[in-house]
């Protein structure tokens, strides 16, 4: 048996340099759950010559990946490099040399996650990738036992704790989008091109993970219909507290005989609804199971910290695996093949903002619009603009297909009594 673990770490940044700190804070921790001292032999940095302030040998850092994945004393390999192609050749080399690998890497797992399972199931190696998704929750360890003789039917959550700060600024502080975004980016929660957090693809990215994992199915990045915080309009936070909802950049995920539909978009929360009350930088999934019924995952979702607390949470399962022999032992295989519904397959209710001509007769040839599409309407009102011009038309639907939506939106874009349809948002929670 092993009388120590050591480990290759991949990158030096605000992630690993907070798992070291970690590994090196709770030794005496680690030994007493693993029996053996977990050590860092070493730490691949672009720099060797920059100052890190550490207690490491200027011995442990390399800049040359060999000199880590070389290396048979090696146990396991920890990557928090980022970016995705680089990244990417350091797991499949890693996993081809027999070493085990954690990972915090969203965009290589949502990207190449089946494939790189696939050639760690190959190679009898563990490929853990816990901090991928929600920062410090665990969700892929509840996904991958807690909920394992569950079958999950459903999933729905905040999963970028930027997109939720500044959604949080801007409802409760009135700070504009540019001033929240700013404050986001100072305190560490939104990085300097924020673009994949507003846009919606970091939080489509750990959909695709969470829902491959949760159907057993490949999700890939081209399943995810994706919407960003660019399709919230001024005034439309004001109108959701109006009608009694909260906006949230959310993730869905759905399966049924027809398939599966996967979503990231601004939605409308009823205020009772538990994600309504979800603040700052705090992420949470709710996760619907045929036997347990709903369950909500709640923690920080975005820091240096919690993404370290993750990795270091799945560096303790890989050491107990290899130190039992059972590393490399659970197949990774998706159970059903790829089907994706269509839009039609695909049913909510919406919420839409439409720019009229102030006119008699609008509002019930708009209103004939929705019968003529087979949809009915929950509420109706009329909101007077503030620049005096025209009028604006709120509609809340009962439930249609997404079809049925995109096409009535078109069909509104046409109307000539229709100046534009400023807005359009699914609604959850009870009509």
């Amino acid at each position: 048996m092993k009388n120590q673990i050591t480990i290759g770490l991949l990158g030096f940044g605000v992630v690993g340099s907070g798992v070291a700190k970690i590994l090196q804070n709770h030794q005496e921790d680690l030994r007493h759950k693993l029996g053996v001292p977990v050590t860092i032999k070493k730490v691949l940095v672009k720099h060797i010559d920059k100052q890190r302030g550490t207690e490491f040998a200027s011995d442990v850092f390399t800049n040359n990946l060999n000199d880590v994945i070389n290396d048979p004393s090696i146990d396991l390999i920890v990557e928090v490099i980022g970016g995705t192609s680089e990244a990417k050749d350091a797991i499949e080399r890693s996993l081809r040399a027999g070493k085990g690998v954690v990972t915090a890497n969203k965009d290589v797992m949502a990207e190449y996650g089946m494939e790189l399972l696939k050639l760690a199931d190959e190679n009898k190696c563990d490929l853990f990738y816990e901090a991928s998704v929600g920062g410090g929750i665990p969700l892929i360890r509840t996904l991958e036992d807690g909920l394992a003789s569950d079958r999950i039917r459903a999933l729905t959550g905040i999963v970028n704790g930027t997109t939720n700060f500044i959604l949080t600024k801007m409802k409760h502080e009135n700070m504009s989008y540019e001033d929240a975004l700013a404050e986001a980016t100072e305190l560490g929660f939104a990085e300097a091109d924020p673009s994949a957090d507003v846009d919606g693809i970091d939080a489509a990215r750990k959909m695709v993970i969470l829902a491959s994992l949760s159907f057993s199915m490949e999700v890939r990045l081209e399943d995810v219909l994706v919407r960003g915080l660019k399709e919230i309009q001024d005034g439309d936070l004001e109108l959701a507290a109006w009608f009694g909802y909260t906006v949230k950049l959310a993730g869905s995920a759905k399966k049924d005989v027809d398939g599966i539909e996967v979503a990231v978009e601004p939605v409308f929360f009823l205020n009772s609804h538990p994600l309504a009350s979800v603040n700052n930088e705090y992420n949470a999934v709710y996760i619907y199971g045929d036997t347990v019924g709903e369950t909500m995952f709640y923690g920080p979702g975005a820091g240096s910290l919690p993404t370290a607390t993750s990795v270091t949470g799945d560096i303790i399962a890989a050491c107990r695996n290899l130190l039992l022999g059972v590393n490399g032992k659970r197949l990774h295989a998706p159970q059903f093949e790829r089907k994706v519904k269509s839009d039609s397959n695909r049913f909510s209710r919406y919420f839409h903002r439409i720019f009229v001509k102030d006119e008699v007769g609008v509002l019930s040839k708009l209103t004939a619009i929705y019968s003529e599409h087979g949809a009915s309407l929950a509420s109706v009102v009329q909101h007077p603009r503030k620049d005096g011009e025209g009028a604006e038309l709120i509609f809340i639907t009962h439930q249609m297909s997404r079809q049925q939506h995109l096409n009535i939106v078109n069909e509104l874009n046409e109307t000539s009594e229709v100046v534009s349809v400023l807005s359009h948002y699914r609604v959850e929670g009870e009509e």
